[in-house]
């Protein structure tokens, strides 16, 4: 028997009236919250305006949902479409299933497309709301704990999370949206929680480089992808929810493999090019301080 172990919620939805309030959704609202009011300093330190952030967030919020909800739905088809499934289901975002890869991509699309029609340089707003996305990606995590979802092996080390049997008032399996019977199933890694931690020290990793190597142009979204998709590697291995698998691995396993040698092969690109235009400016500046000189003589 475990001495120490951490308690899964015992519930993650309650009803006010006729209306279920969700933690998996009010994670994901705090999440955006936190998002928005970061990325808008950030941006306007940069010179940019405050407002467009929460213009482009209208754009990005609604598609980053579409997106995410399609790729776990594409990814994990089997569990809307089979003869058993009600592929209704596959509409209910509140009940869980956001693919990040699918809400990035979309939601940075659109963003873009956005950005493209107003004219406005992209480069720098990535690079304010970077730090943000991940926040915000954290800060959502909390939302699998409370629907006992997304966890690992099992496991007896003492931060082991206990999964409990959760039932409706009928006394049917409800694992999302019943109640605890206090019964635990099983003590697993809390693969929710590792992800946390790790994109919390992302978060802290760009905050702290964007200060250090002034970077810019797209250059701290990039290092956001690279750092995410590297934890999130190791992370997939760990998790033991069925998921479909391409090579023998789980599909965000080589998704993220993939991103991840992408997201640094662009990263070292892009600095390179920096430091070349930093170093001919630096050239130029040169060359009319002597012709400057030269005229005074």
């Amino acid at each position: 028997m475990l001495t120490r172990a951490i308690p899964s919620p015992p519930q993650g939805v309650w009803q006010l009236g006729p209306i279920p309030i969700r933690a998996y959704a009010l994670c994901i609202i705090a999440g955006i919250v936190a998002a928005l009011l970061l990325s808008k300093k950030r941006y306007q330190d940069r010179g940019g305006d405050g407002e467009v952030v929460y213009d482009a967030a209208l754009v990005a919020v609604p598609s980053g949902i579409i997106g995410g909800r399609l790729y776990h739905v594409i990814t994990d088809h089997d569990k809307y479409f089979c003869d058993s499934c009600n592929a209704v289901d596959a509409l209910k975002i509140t009940n869980g299933g956001l693919g990040i890869w699918g809400a990035i991509a979309l939601g940075t699309l659109a963003v873009a497309l956005y950005f493209r029609i107003k004219k406005i340089p992209l480069g720098p707003f990535a690079d304010a709301v970077a730090p943000g996305i991940i926040l915000a990606q954290a800060i959502g995590r909390l939302g699998n704990w409370f629907n006992q979802e997304l966890y690992g092996y099992p496991t007896d080390v003492p931060w082991a999370l206990e999964i409990y049997e959760r039932v409706d008032d009928s006394g049917m399996l409800a694992p999302v949206t019943g109640r605890s019977t206090g019964e635990v199933l099983a003590t697993v890694h809390p693969t929710f929680l590792y992800e946390l931690v790790w994109n919390l020290l992302i978060f802290a990793l760009l905050l702290w480089a964007d200060k250090r190597f002034s970077l810019r142009g797209g250059q701290v979204f990039v290092l956001y992808v690279a750092g995410y998709t590297a934890g999130r590697f190791v992370i997939e291995l760990m998790r033991s929810d069925a998921a479909t698998h391409i090579f023998g691995l789980r599909v965000n396993t080589v998704v993220s493999a993939v991103v991840f040698a992408a997201a640094v092969l662009t990263f070292i690109i892009m600095r390179a090019r920096q430091r070349s235009r930093d170093t001919q400016s630096l050239g130029s500046a040169a060359i009319e301080r002597s012709d400057s000189a030269a005229v005074e003589s």
